[in-house]
Parts: structure tokens; C-alpha cells; sequence
């Protein structure tokens, strides 16, 4: 029997016991920290995964690894320098799997601190702001419907204050007061700034002109430029879009990558009224 196990290049079980008596007899402080490490390692892979609802993948990602480790402890032909390389491939595989997500996540926490800073001095002036907000609500959606009306297309970012600078200086900067009239005027064919987009940060019209990342998603061909645009930054930054078709003047709101088209007005009401609550409940928590 044992020579059987010897031809199949697998260690007997004797042979077993004794490497794993052997690493706790020789152990080296270097091995703590590869512990650490791999820990780490598996700690960012669970939480992605559970994050994006993908638990069936925890299960897969598990036994993969277990396997692994078993034919790396009675198989010859394995070592742990192997297996360790099995282990970083298929953590690796995993993220990129959501890398778009992980991306979104990294650039929000890196602006959060100064958005946060940026609030905490602002929070009296946008408590009163907070009561006026169905003021924005309205100014906004009758300007979009206006637009939607006369099939002008438009592209509004409803920022929380975490968009890159360089997304920012690539249009105009505003810092103008919400108006149905300056949204309109904004949008009009061969105006100087009605291709790019428009950001809204709570109670004022920061930017317009500025030019957005485009999804790397396949979507249908009625998807133009503006459309790809108002999906690509909600997939990196958390920010919502209202999106106006120039073609066929139907209008979109996009969240987290995901769109949602033929908006009416109540739905788009809700929509801002859920942003404003947001933004402005977190500006009096800050």
C-alpha cells in the first residue's frame, strides 16, 4: 500500500505528521507575517463578495483553496510556495471580477474625509438650505421636463461633493443658485457649455460643461455619448444622474451603474427628494 503511495508521488500519512511537526518544531517569525497577509488578503475577498451578493462565489473561493491545500500537503509534487501562488491567482481572479465595484469604493473613501471637512463649517448654512429644498426639486424637474418636451438633450450629475477636481475644471465652475431658467439656457443647442455635464452639488449648480468617463459596458445603440457618460460616473464615484435623450427627449436617472429609463415627473420628484435628504440629513449629522 505504501508503495502504491509512493508511486503516485503522494506522501504517506507518516510523512504527513512529521512536515507538520517539523513546521511547528522549526517555526520562523516570518511565518506570522504571511499569516497576516493572508488573512488580509482573504478578509478583502469576503467582503467584496459579500458586499456585491456574490455568496455562492464565497462557497467556490473556500473549496478552492481547501482542495488546494490538501493536495499540497500530500501531494510531492506541490510545494507551499505553490500553493501560495495558487492562493494569490485566485484572489486576484475574484476582485477583478468586481474591480469596477472595488474602484468606486477606493475613490469615494479618498474623497470623504474633505468632503466631510468641507461640510462640517457648511452644516448652518445648509440646515436652512434643507428646508428649501423643494424649491431645488421643483426648479429641477420643471427644467428637465421643459427639456424633455423640446427634445434637448442634457446630462445633470447630482454630486455629494466627492467628484475629482479634474472632473470639475474640465467645464466651467458655476457655484450658481438652482433656476429652471439657468438649467434650460444651459442645455440649448450650440450653447457654448450644452454638451458636457452639469453638476449639482445641494443648493447650487457648481459646474457645467464638464466631460465624464464612459461606461466600458456593452449597452444598446440608442445609447449615445451623453447616455454612456451619465451611466460611467455613477460606476466610480457615488453620484447620481438625470439624463434628457436628444433624439426622442425620454428621460433617465442612473444609480450605481444601473439605469432607469421613461422617468414621469413624480418618479423624478422622488428621486431628487431622496438625494436632497440625503445630502442634507448628512450635512447636519457631520
Amino acid at each position: 500500500m505504501v508503495d502504491m503511495i509512493l508511486a503516485a508521488g503522494m506522501r504517506t500519512p507518516t510523512e504527513v505528521w512529521e512536515g507538520i511537526r517539523s513546521f511547528f518544531t522549526n517555526f520562523e517569525w516570518i511565518v506570522i507575517f504571511e499569516a497576516i497577509l493572508c488573512a488580509a488578503i482573504v478578509f478583502v475577498v469576503f467582503r467584496t463578495l459579500w458586499e456585491n451578493n456574490a455568496k455562492r462565489f464565497i462557497i467556490v473561493y473556500i473549496l478552492m483553496i481547501a482542495t488546494m491545500g490538501v493536495i499540497t500537503l500530500f501531494s510531492r509534487r506541490f510545494t507551499v510556495m505553490g500553493f501560495f501562488i495558487f492562493f494569490l491567482l485566485l484572489s486576484l481572479f475574484f476582485l477583478l471580477l468586481f474591480n469596477v465595484e472595488i474602484r468606486r469604493h477606493i475613490w469615494n473613501a479618498g474623497k470623504h474625509r474633505t468632503a466631510k471637512t468641507a461640510s462640517t463649517a457648511n452644516s448652518a448654512k445648509m440646515t436652512a438650505v434643507a428646508a428649501r429644498a423643494d424649491v431645488y426639486v421643483t426648479g429641477i424637474v420643471k427644467a428637465v421636463q421643459n427639456l424633455s418636451k423640446s427634445d434637448i438633450g442634457a446630462l445633470i450629475v447630482l454630486s455629494n461633493g466627492n467628484l475629482p477636481r479634474e472632473i470639475l475644471e474640465s467645464g466651467v465652475m458655476l457655484n450658481a443658485q438652482i433656476s429652471s431658467q439657468l438649467i434650460e439656457g444651459i442645455f440649448i443647442p450650440k450653447a457654448p457649455l450644452h454638451d458636457g455635464a452639469m453638476i449639482i452639488y445641494g443648493d447650487k449648480i457648481q459646474a457645467a460643461g464638464c466631460f465624464l468617463p464612459l461606461t466600458e459596458r456593452d449597452f444598446p445603440k440608442d445609447y449615445g455619448t451623453r447616455h454612456r457618460a451619465g451611466i460611467g460616473i455613477t460606476e466610480v464615484a457615488d453620484v447620481s444622474t438625470i439624463i434628457v435623450s436628444e433624439e426622442t427627449g425620454i428621460v433617465s436617472i442612473v444609480k450605481h451603474g444601473e439605469i432607469t429609463r421613461y422617468v414621469d415627473s413624480e418618479g423624478l420628484k422622488r428621486f431628487l427628494k431622496e438625494y436632497y435628504w440625503k445630502e442634507f440629513n448628512a450635512e447636519e449629522k457631520a
